[in-house]
């Protein structure tokens, strides 16, 4: 019988497709955006960063989501200074949700004040996310728009905790090996998973919409 982790993984891997093939990311990473779009996408983040991060105090103590706490892999800070470096000192008044990122960051706080099994699906789509094929986004932003190499404007792909990622994330797939959860609850949180991407491609939608490539 495959693991949960596998499970996990497989179950949502089309979704994962989906919205790392999305026109947004294809146009941003293909340097046929400028560095405005990557701002505004890099706002969105924090809405949903926000939503994961606010509350985490209390899912600590949680038995099934308070393994999956760990500040080594907080954003939130990284965020904002990218934001500072990217929009300037005043940032946060310029600061406005898509209505997509609303409806994202309002389900990611819905799980983790009323259902920790359902907050783990959105902890795994960001985080492993973003350790994984983030690498690639930071590359790019580093050469198209001159970033400082691990520096600000990039400082959320960059897990300076993290010093092994490969064993981190073999880590990661024990704890989610390990769920205190039976065998409905896992299928819920495979279903949250896939809800999770399904969000998150559409927040790339609104994006597409409003960085729309001039024919």
């Amino acid at each position: 019988m495959d693991s949960f982790s596998t499970v996990i993984r497989t179950a949502s891997h089309e979704q994962h497709v989906e919205a790392e093939t999305s026109t947004f990311m294809s146009d941003l990473l293909g340097d046929r955006l400028g560095v405005d779009a990557y701002a505004r996408y890099t706002e969105q983040l924090w809405f949903v960063y926000e939503a994961l991060e606010t509350g985490t105090e209390r899912l600590a103590s949680d038995p099934v989501a308070g393994p999956f706490v760990q500040p080594e892999l907080f954003r939130l800070t990284a965020l904002e200074r990218d934001l500072a470096h990217l929009r300037g000192p005043g940032w946060r008044a310029g600061l406005s949700a898509l209505p997509a990122t609303r409806a994202y960051a309002e389900r990611v706080r819905e799980c983790a004040e009323r259902w920790p099994a359902g907050y783990i699906a959105h902890h795994y789509t960001r985080y492993l996310g973003d350790l994984s094929g983030g690498q690639i986004i930071r590359d790019k932003a580093e050469r198209t728009w001159g970033f400082e190499k691990k520096g600000d404007g990039v400082r959320f792909y960059v897990f300076e905790n993290v010093t092994n990622p490969a064993a981190f994330k073999r880590g990661y797939r024990e704890l989610l090996d390990a769920v205190d959860a039976d065998d409905l609850e896992k299928q819920r949180i495979v279903a949250e998973c896939k809800r999770a991407f399904a969000l998150n491609t559409a927040v790339f939608r609104a994006l597409g919409e409003e960085f729309p490539l001039s024919a």
